[in-house]
């Protein structure tokens, strides 16, 4: 009687498990077919946003280019004739190479070019080549933002507008800057009193300006597109 009564009782509780072992497998079978898919996160959304004109503008690069900002012609003068401002030039041969550097030599002296990344490799200029070199000239360097050679041939050698890589230079790629009126820009300069106006390059939305203020001395002035005129330095 003993035994018969505890093999029922094992045999009830083997039932029993089996029944929820079998519920336990169904659940776990029909959950994922039964649950909803998760909602994208919107950070997805908004690399899209800025994804989809990056690629337009490169499928359609020629449709639309970038602004560009060109410097105000500077004449050249002699190379011992250089004085500190924010833009001027001389005319000479190259008459030695270091690496993104270069002496630039006149009738008159000597003076030392530095070309920044574009001219890294030494490569920018031929020894014995005549080229005039506009830029900013402080501190005995006459940093070049441009080089003319002798054929007419004008070479950028600053980039200008924004820093590659944000969304401002993003819109320059594809047309979607803003739209600079130098003329206007350097016509408010004038009227807000200043003389011998070049401009000397573009930042993300500033022109980049060197002038004459009422004392005589020459200023680099920030002019926004706004057309605020900040004084940066005085030369």
């Amino acid at each position: 009687m003993t035994d018969r009564t505890t093999i029922e009782g094992e045999a009830t509780a083997i039932g029993t498990n089996a029944a929820e072992t079998q519920a336990i497998e169904t659940q776990a079978i029909e959950t994922p077919a039964a649950a909803a898919p998760r909602p994208r996160p919107r950070r997805g959304l908004l690399v899209g946003a800025v994804a989809l004109p990056l690629a337009l503008g490169a499928v359609g690069f020629s449709l639309a280019q970038p602004a560009q900002t060109a410097l105000t012609p500077v004449a050249p003068v002699a190379v011992n004739a250089l004085q500190a401002s924010g833009a001027t030039a001389a005319k000479g041969e190259v008459a030695e190479i270091f690496g993104n550097k270069f002496i630039l030599q006149d009738g008159t002296g000597r003076a030392l070019v530095e070309t920044g990344k574009a001219g890294e490799g030494g490569t920018l200029v031929a020894k014995g080549e005549s080229v005039t070199v506009q830029g900013r000239f402080e501190n005995g360097f006459l940093h070049a933002s441009a080089l003319t050679r002798a054929d007419g041939r004008i070479e950028a050698l600053r980039p200008a507008g924004p820093p590659p890589g944000g969304l401002d230079w993003a819109k320059d790629k594809v047309g979607l800057g803003p739209n600079v009126d130098v003329q206007a820009l350097t016509s408010a300069v004038t009227a807000a009193g200043y003389t011998d106006v070049r401009v000397a390059g573009r930042g993300p939305r500033h022109l980049e300006v060197a002038a004459k203020g009422q004392d005589g001395k020459e200023r680099m002035l920030h002019v926004g597109f706004d057309g605020q005129i900040r004084e940066k330095r005085v030369f």
